[in-house]
C-alpha cells in the first residue's frame, strides 16, 4: 500500500447479487465494501462502523431507503455521511426529489454503468 486512506463504503441492499457486483467493482479500484442486507441491518451497520460513503436502495421491504435516510439525517452521529441512492426508481420526479429536496449527494438508476458509479464515488469524495 502507497498510505493512501482506504475509504470504507456501506451498500445497504436487499439484492445479494447486487452488493456482490458493487463490490468487485469497488474492491478493483481499493475501496472497501461492506454490505448490508437491508434497511434495518444497515441502520445497524451505520451506527457501528461508521463508513465514509453509504450506497442505498430505496426500494427494501424491510425499511424503506427514503425512511432510512431520513433517520441517518436526524442523528448527529450520521447525519454527515454522504449517501449516494442506487436506485430502479428512474423517473426524472424521483431523481429531483432525491436530488434537490432530499439533498441526497448523487442518484443513480439501475442498471448502471460501473464507471458511472466510480465517477458518482470520485465526485462525492473530492467535495
Amino acid at each position: 500500500m502507497d498510505g493512501k486512506l482506504i475509504r470504507r463504503i456501506l451498500y445497504i441492499e436487499d439484492d445479494a447479487s447486487m452488493i456482490d457486483l458493487v463490490s468487485l467493482i469497488l474492491n478493483r479500484k481499493g475501496f472497501q465494501v461492506l454490505g448490508a442486507n437491508g434497511g434495518i441491518e444497515g441502520l445497524e451497520y451505520v451506527k457501528k462502523e461508521k463508513p465514509d460513503l453509504i450506497l442505498l436502495d430505496l426500494m427494501m421491504p424491510d425499511l424503506d431507503g427514503w425512511d432510512l435516510y431520513q433517520q441517518l439525517k436526524a442523528d448527529s452521529t450520521t447525519k454527515s455521511i454522504p449517501v449516494i441512492v442506487i436506485t430502479a426508481k428512474s423517473q426524472s420526479i424521483d431523481r429531483t426529489l432525491g436530488l434537490y429536496v432530499a439533498k441526497v449527494d448523487d442518484y443513480l438508476t439501475k442498471p448502471f454503468h460501473p464507471d458511472e458509479l466510480i465517477a458518482s464515488i470520485e465526485k462525492v469524495f473530492s467535495k
